[in-house]
């Protein structure tokens, strides 16, 4: 237990970001999750929006870095291509 009120204050601020840091990677890997289990590729292609805008926000806020979004949002792209072309 801090004894300081700035080691209080660390503490508590730390808790706060370790929650929005982990409701925003939630957010994108429930997206991503529900991206590919969409039957339809419409559907697929409006959830990968959804997705995207998840991958951006964490990547802005720290949470994951930019290229890592941009690596996970291209590996989710190819695979909903990959249906498109197996779907013809």
């Amino acid at each position: 237990m801090p004894n300081k009120p700035n080691a209080v204050k660390a503490l508590k601020q730390s808790k706060k970001r370790a929650t929005l840091n982990r409701m925003r990677k939630n957010a994108f890997k429930n997206s991503a999750k529900e991206t590919k289990k969409a039957e339809k590729i419409e559907d697929a292609l409006k959830l990968a929006q959804k997705t995207q805008k998840a991958l951006d926000k964490a990547a802005k806020k720290g949470v994951i870095k930019k290229k890592t979004a941009a690596r996970k949002l291209s590996r989710l792209m190819k695979s909903i291509n990959k249906k498109k072309v197996e779907k013809k």
